[in-house]
């Protein structure tokens, strides 16, 4: 099976095999090498190779432009002509070219190979992104372009290429949503951001909102500035305004004046606490070695059938010798109950859905090593756009691996990665969309 982006891919390796064999490849390859010539950087086999078709082909623009061929008395009296070349210099992916440009004498002569201006080709762009969606600096891209291509860009041209993207992610973070979305997930990543002459701590929250169909969708990416209410007041605002009328469920840690904001937007929504996040909370409190023992008595809390049995399961905890060791543990349940026991009114289905917010947590884990990569952020902008391109890099790149796989036969493994939040779908989701619809039946016909 060949997708449509593999078509051109392999229309060029079949032309490369037309016009230049394996052995020619070996050739060029053998002679590089004994006279050691290398083959990318400043000096470069290739770097000269892109300079010559480059230059014949705008040569051949230019025979175009004018209407005949170089040295052609048909040229004669035509009004325009041939007028040397210019030195212009671009960078590549592997290296600097010198070209000599060719003019014409009325100067109305424009490439389309190399553009006016242009002064970076092929996927030399390309390659600044993804090394900077990597958690990369643009003084790490600057020394990685030198040392392995040989290209030297400066600290402004870097910069203005991974700024270019702010368009992109001011439209992506602007675009409009559904009016509808049964459950949304939010969770933050701890990021270091340069205020004035210090460094401080804050969060980079990201949702993730299921829609109608159990598909994932990232709805936005948000550096809490400001504490509590307002921060979220302000978040909840945008999503309205980009079209979200209702929400049934929200999912998240517990953060400070969430359901107040949640509340004032969209009045009939639940925010119900992550209880994988409420069980880590109170294991901060125990030693390694009880862990697993208070692991065993926390279980019949969450999975109690409804309140009753589970706050019976929390006096039990409570009491215990191990509960009476670690007291914070339990008060860390104690103070979360009014945000935990909704999830005890719902049926397995939904539980499992609500269960976590492992759909961001998996993202989230990609996104802490570009982070700690990246080390801080000189402002919350550059922490939205890192985060953007970090997740539209690794889709893509899982994207790719997939598309590679899906030629095999039947029986081969395939071993590519699935998408890791957007686009993906939630197991068990027809389950427990029905039993939402039957648990909010008058919100449901208005949405679907």
């Amino acid at each position: 099976m060949t997708t449509n982006d593999d078509k051109p891919v392999n229309e060029a390796r079949q032309l490369r095999r037309e016009l230049i064999d394996d052995e020619l490849l070996d050739a060029m390859l053998a002679s590089t090498s004994d006279r050691g010539i290398s083959l990318t950087g400043e000096g470069g086999f290739l770097p000269e190779l892109i300079k010559s078709v480059l230059e014949r082909g705008m040569s051949a623009e230019l025979t175009s432009h004018l209407g005949y061929e170089k040295n052609d008395p048909a040229g004669r009296g035509s009004g325009n002509s041939r007028n040397g070349t210019t030195s212009k210099t671009v960078d590549t992916e592997v290296g600097p070219v010198e070209l000599d440009r060719p003019r014409d004498r009325n100067s109305t002569f424009v490439s389309r190979l190399v553009p006016n201006g242009q002064r970076r080709l092929g996927g030399l762009e390309d390659m600044i992104i993804s090394l900077y969606a990597g958690g990369m600096t643009i003084r790490e891209i600057q020394h990685h372009l030198a040392a392995t291509l040989g290209t030297d860009l400066s600290h402004e041209t870097i910069s203005n290429v991974t700024e270019a993207v702010m368009d992109e992610v001011a439209a992506w973070q602007n675009r409009p949503l559904e009016a509808f979305y049964p459950v949304i997930y939010l969770d933050a990543l701890v990021v270091k951001v340069r205020d004035q002459n210090r460094v401080v701590n804050r969060h980079a929250h990201i949702a993730v909102g299921v829609d109608l169909d159990g598909i994932k969708h990232v709805l936005g990416i948000w550096v809490q500035a400001s504490e509590g209410a307002k921060f979220w007041a302000s978040v909840c605002a945008q999503l309205a305004n980009r079209g979200v009328q209702d929400v049934l469920i929200v999912c998240c840690d517990g953060l400070t004046g969430f359901p107040e904001a949640i509340e004032a937007t969209w009045g009939d929504a639940l925010v119900q606490t992550c209880v994988v996040h409420l069980i880590r909370a109170s294991m901060r409190y125990v030693s390694y070695c009880d862990r697993k023992a208070v692991a065993a008595m926390l279980k019949p809390i969450y999975t109690a059938i409804d309140e009753n049995d589970a706050l019976m399961a929390l006096t039990a905890f409570a009491d215990s010798t191990l509960g009476r060791k670690y007291p914070a543990a339990v008060k860390s349940w104690e103070d979360a109950w009014d945000r935990f026991i909704p999830f005890l009114d719902f049926g397995p289905a939904i539980r499992k859905v609500i269960y976590t917010t492992n759909s961001i947590e998996s993202l989230n884990y990609q996104m802490r090593k570009i982070i700690k990569n990246r080390g801080q952020f000189p402002n919350d902008q550059a922490v939205v756009k890192l985060l953007w391109l970090a997740i539209r890099n690794i889709e893509d790149k899982r994207a790719r691996e997939r598309a590679k796989e899906a030629g095999r036969p039947k029986g081969q493994p395939r071993n590519a990665p699935a998408k890791l939040v957007e686009g993906s779908t939630i197991q068990g989701w027809t389950k427990a969309l029905n039993e939402l619809a039957l648990r909010y039946p008058e919100r449901f016909p208005q949405t679907i």
